[in-house]
């Protein structure tokens, strides 16, 4: 028989039975695992990198802003093969590892915040940081005045949406797993 486990703060936690015969759940969910919430994090960051990055660059073939995604990769590379294909996936992939930083960012200041807002609030906090931040390290990015009212607004939309799916996918999920955690907790404490 196999249990399901949930790991907080350095214990361990029985919250479900994974055998297929009980309960009438099937034989598919036998071989369940379940991922520890900082795998999750990493998870739903660089794929959430991955997903909005991709979405900038239809943003900015389709001319709706002025930054290129390959800007991440300017202060690091030297060469036109940022602007080939190689440049492009590279490009996704490194959004992908920043993300994952900027994820666990959010799961230590914001993880136990359930509403959607705050990962809108939070994409914008990153939008700003940013533009005004960390403009002078991208050289592909025009000073912040000189930036075109369609580039702010697409850029402002994207990085809210981003903040959304990372915030509110973190939120939920630890909601979920500690949600169970806490009322197994209660269920032996009420025995």
């Amino acid at each position: 028989m196999m249990k399901r486990y949930v790991h907080v703060k350095n214990r361990q936690m029985e919250v479900g039975n994974m055998d297929g015969n009980e309960n009438g759940k099937n034989q598919s969910e036998h071989s369940q695992q379940t991922m520890s919430m900082f795998a999750y994090v990493a998870v739903t960051g660089f794929f959430g990198g991955l997903l909005w990055s991709f979405v900038a660059y239809f943003a900015y073939w389709f001319h709706f802003t002025t930054i290129e995604p390959n800007v991440l990769l300017e202060p690091f590379t030297v060469g036109k093969w940022r602007e080939t294909w190689i440049g492009f996936f590279m490009t996704l992939f490194a959004y992908g590892i920043v993300s994952i930083l900027a994820a666990f960012i959010y799961y230590l200041c914001f993880k136990k915040v359930k509403s959607m807002w705050m990962g809108v609030g939070y994409g914008i906090a990153l939008f700003l940081v940013v533009i005004f931040i960390f403009n002078p390290i991208f050289p592909g990015i025009k000073h912040w005045k000189h930036i075109s009212f369609h580039t702010y607004v697409t850029s402002l939309c994207l990085y809210s949406l981003y903040g959304l799916f990372v915030g509110f996918s973190i939120s939920y999920q630890y909601g979920e797993v500690y949600g169970q955690y806490y009322k197994k907790l209660q269920k032996q404490e009420n025995k």
